[in-house]
């Protein structure tokens, strides 16, 4: 039986909540998780440009290779945490 294929999503984790408030955003390519009102925003806001800026390249994230996705992170500012030495990203 053939595996189905995986989705790629990108994951954003904010970890400064002093309110008690659970934030949880999910959408086209992304899911938000945790933060601060403010850094939730900033995370919604980059997931946003992120997909605004596949949408005129043509592209999903699914089809969007590891360069192209970093040259877009860097032009929308979005910071992106590599794998550890040794360790092969899944997929």
């Amino acid at each position: 039986m053939k595996k189905p294929k995986q989705k790629k999503l990108l994951l954003g984790v904010g970890l400064d909540n002093k309110d008690g408030h659970t934030r949880v955003t999910a959408g086209d390519n992304f899911r938000l998780v945790g933060g601060s009102e403010e850094t939730h925003g900033v995370m919604q806001e980059k997931a946003i440009k992120l997909n605004e800026q596949l949408k005129r390249r043509g592209k999903t994230l699914d089809s969007v290779g590891r360069e192209e996705f970093h040259e877009i992170a860097d032009k929308i500012g979005l910071p992106v945490v590599e794998p550890k030495p040794g360790k092969k990203p899944p997929g």
